[in-house]
């Protein structure tokens, strides 16, 4: 058991028998009466979002989770499939958990996924990775505007804005939570 107001963001928790990780976690202390957290719970099986409000002295129910390393195998349209580093022993985490995530991870890639008794509840992906673009339009010529952005598809089939300097072949960064370009990339 763990006090309300010791909840932090990603700290897991049970609730109504299904795991919960919280990500997002405000305390407030009113002037008058007892403090309190807000809690936005989501969970890993199903996606579903959760608020919660509860006293800062009231118990609620954590669960034990590890972090383990996997490299990222492929999907199959269902499926995302990682082996385990260590053992070499295959998992498959259902994708509707997880949406959009397979656009920004790449085949052979390994990432640290948060697990509850075998349940994955979290993957990790760095908030930047390269991806190299595999379709784009050649820039206008003469089109010496600043800021001009074009469409671009990565590896992954992930659709962003870029420059429109950047070529076909080349390689950007992305961040992962915005699916936005940062900059492109030299070797």
């Amino acid at each position: 058991m763990i006090k309300a107001g010791q909840i932090e963001k990603g700290t897991a928790l049970l609730i109504k028998g299904q795991p919960f990780l919280c990500i997002e976690r405000e305390f407030v202390n009113p002037g008058k009466g007892s403090a309190f957290v807000r809690l936005k719970l989501k969970s890993p099986a199903t996606g579903q979002t959760l608020s919660e409000t509860m006293k800062s002295q009231d118990n609620a129910e954590d669960i034990t989770i590890e972090d383990r390393t996997f490299q990222y195998l492929y999907n199959d349209g269902e499926n995302f499939a990682f082996m385990n580093v260590e053992n070499y022993e295959q998992i498959e985490v259902p994708m509707k958990s997880f949406e959009g995530y397979e656009y920004i991870m790449k085949d052979g890639e390994t990432y640290r996924l948060t697990l509850w008794e075998d349940q994955v509840l979290d993957i990790q992906v760095p908030s930047k990775v390269v991806f190299v673009v595999t379709e784009t339009e050649d820039a206008a010529r003469g089109d010496t505007v600043q800021g001009v952005t074009k469409d671009a598809v990565l590896e992954t089939g992930l659709k962003i804005r870029v420059p429109g300097f950047i070529k076909q072949g080349e390689k950007v960064r992305v961040n992962t939570e915005t699916r936005e370009y940062l900059e492109r990339v030299n070797d």
